[in-house]
């Protein structure tokens, strides 16, 4: 999806020792009743790990005839990770991709030195009203990876590792978490995980990274002696084993990693450690140079002014 500049969220801080930050995401409504919650980037916590970008859209029912439309937007330096709850997306890339995103499932794409892509709603699915909800979130690149050669990964919702104990189910959407790796390719340490919560389930979270966070979708649960509930994110301490713990049935992911290899600047839809790559990319894009999607070169979305 494409990233406008918007006001930062409010923060809280929390005094409670596992816990560094409470954030509440800024909520925009873009028209027709859709929704997006914004949680990062923001001020004081640019990134969680490697995640520099995390938006939670919908659930929204859009109309028969009607639908998403992201038109055709560039990337560089990151990899972006669309993760549905409910719906479809009909994903296409300057790569040739034509590939539909379904509940579960992970379609991974890394922009490295530029990529193109598009996000809209299939056409047999605006047919009838269809629902919309999820995840679109952004993992900078290490500056090893960030002119990389950009690639796209398909993984059906069956093949990420599913890990289940007492009360708790975990899909891992990402990187390795519980003694568990998924299939995916990342290119930095990380961690992302979806994760279903019984009433009176406890869930611990090591301090095996540096950076770690949780966002709550549904339920209430108690973490660091305090009730929260959807829709926030938690950010632990670098240091303290998170509990948390679900006062009532929950849904909430799992994410972070260790930081990267020094600073990392965003605009619009651009990523770089260097400031300066960014003015070339923006320049690149405002005259034509990146590449186009087969199947969807119409209509794109300028550069803002």
């Amino acid at each position: 999806m494409s990233w406008q500049p918007a006001p930062e969220p409010e923060i809280a801080s929390n005094p409670e020792v596992a816990i560094d930050l409470v954030i509440a995401p800024r909520t925009r409504d873009l028209g027709d009743g859709f929704e997006v919650r914004r949680v990062l980037p923001y001020a004081r916590r640019h990134m969680v790990g490697p995640f520099i970008f995390f938006d939670h859209f919908g659930p929204t029912m859009f109309r028969a005839g009607t639908g998403l439309d992201v038109r055709p937007h560039p990337h560089i330096g990151l990899a972006t990770i669309t993760y549905l709850l409910a719906g479809e997306i009909m994903h296409r890339d300057s790569l040739g991709t034509a590939q539909v995103i379904r509940p579960g499932a992970v379609n991974w794409m890394t922009a490295g030195r530029g990529i193109v892509h598009s996000e809209r709603t299939p056409p047999e699915t605006r047919r009838q009203a269809s629902p919309i909800y999820g995840i679109q979130s952004w993992v900078a690149l290490p500056r090893a990876y960030e002119e990389t050669d950009p690639a796209f990964e398909h993984y059906p919702a069956a093949s990420l590792p599913l890990i289940e104990s007492e009360g708790v189910s975990a899909r891992l959407i990402a990187g390795a978490l519980f003694g568990k790796a998924s299939p995916v390719t990342t290119q930095s340490p990380l961690f992302y995980a979806d994760v279903s919560m019984r009433a009176g389930a406890n869930l611990a979270l090591a301090a095996d990274y540096a950076q770690r966070a949780a966002y709550l979708l549904e339920g209430a649960v108690e973490c660091a002696g305090g009730r929260h509930a959807p829709p926030v994110m938690l950010v632990f301490d670098s240091k303290a084993r998170a509990v948390i713990r679900a006062l009532e049935p929950a849904r909430l992911l799992l994410l972070g990693g260790e930081p990267l290899d020094g600073e990392r600047h965003i605009w619009w839809n651009l990523v770089s450690s260097s400031t300066e790559r960014i003015e070339r990319a923006k320049r690149d894009w405002q005259a034509g140079r990146f590449p186009r999607i087969p199947g969807d070169s119409q209509e794109f979305i300028p550069l803002p002014s």
